[in-house]
């Protein structure tokens, strides 16, 4: 029978910190865990981790959700027994649902990836061993959202409804322009002011300060290519951007780096269209830069990113959110 150690000071979240999958000590500590969790087997081997959230959890339909987070297994068992525990935990606290994995919110790590297909992950992409996802299932746990990365194999291929689409906001005086890579920090805070209205209604959204956002989005700095993160402005106002960067990766297995990423996009209630001729526009730039796939990441079901990717793409993976009732 394993028993739980209750991590809590930067000492003891060290060895948290070290089980499988390691984590950045720091990163997990921005993330304001309310407990870290460690599964400890009787020969004092750690087999299994998870952090706990129940104060300041984004809401989900009626719910009080408590979140399950910084999740490893070691196997099957052990799996069992921290679910269950968590489970039971964030009941006393007066949760209704649990949901994980999700690492505080969704601006941080979450998702497990259901069905990987034969490419390689790419940048950034949420990876966990494969039978993760039964884990969950097997206790109770069931999707509550699923979300999709596809990927374009010819940049040149065109959506030819975008050619009115362009033509009504140019007539409103709607431009695009690739980000200042000298003024990221400033460029940014213009990408926040438009995210931190567009993602409202993302299913499990939870606010963020404008400065966590930068911090967080500066981080990428080394990866990104400045050419491909585009930003609309209409009237000295920014109202979309598209963020992609290439697929680094690639270069870690000795390939040649000849995919991008379109990691997120978001525009203004107010400019239907602009999302598409946003990822448009980035496969038009990707290809004058030598680019010759582009991976549309992490796009939830009913995201009018997918349907917008449905023009040019083909499936690459999925990845699924899991939700129990307590």
């Amino acid at each position: 029978m394993a028993r739980i150690i209750r991590s809590t000071g930067p000492t003891q979240l060290e060895p948290f910190c070290q089980a499988s999958p390691a984590l950045s000590l720091p990163q997990v500590q921005r993330q304001k865990a309310d407990e870290h969790w460690l599964l400890v087997n009787q020969a004092d081997e750690i087999c299994g981790r998870c952090s706990l959230w129940w104060q300041h959890t984004p809401p989900y339909k009626s719910h009080r959700i408590g979140l399950i987070g910084h999740f490893g297994a070691q196997e099957s068992d052990a799996a069992g027994e921290l679910l269950a525990a968590a489970c039971v935990a964030l009941r006393a606290k007066k949760c209704t649902m649990a949901i994980g994995p999700m690492d505080g919110n969704t601006w941080q790590r979450y998702r497990v990836m259901t069905e990987r297909g034969t490419a390689p992950p790419f940048l950034l992409e949420p990876e966990n061993p494969p039978e993760w996802p039964r884990y969950f299932s097997q206790n109770g746990f069931t999707a509550i959202a699923k979300y999709f990365s596809t990927i374009t194999m010819d940049l040149t291929v065109r959506n030819p409804r975008l050619d009115a689409v362009a033509e009504r906001l140019n007539a409103q005086g709607v431009t695009i322009r690739a980000a200042n890579g000298d003024g990221l920090v400033d460029e940014l805070r213009h990408i926040y002011s438009v995210a931190a209205i567009a993602f409202q209604n993302n299913v499990l959204y939870s606010p963020i300060e404008e400065d966590e956002f930068i911090a967080q989005y500066a981080s990428l700095k080394s990866f990104i290519q400045p050419e491909l993160v585009l930003l609309a402005e209409h009237d000295g106002r920014t109202v979309g951007f598209l963020f992609a960067l290439p697929d680094w990766s690639q270069a870690q297995r000795a390939e040649a780096v000849d995919t991008f990423i379109v990691k997120t996009v978001a525009v203004l209630p107010e400019y239907a269209g602009l999302g598409g001729l946003l990822v448009a526009r980035s496969h038009e730039i990707g290809a004058s830069l030598g680019f010759q796939r582009a991976i549309h990441a992490l796009m939830h079901e009913a995201n009018k990113s997918r349907r917008i990717s449905q023009h040019y793409s083909q499936p690459l993976r999925q990845y699924a959110l899991f939700g129990k009732p307590l």
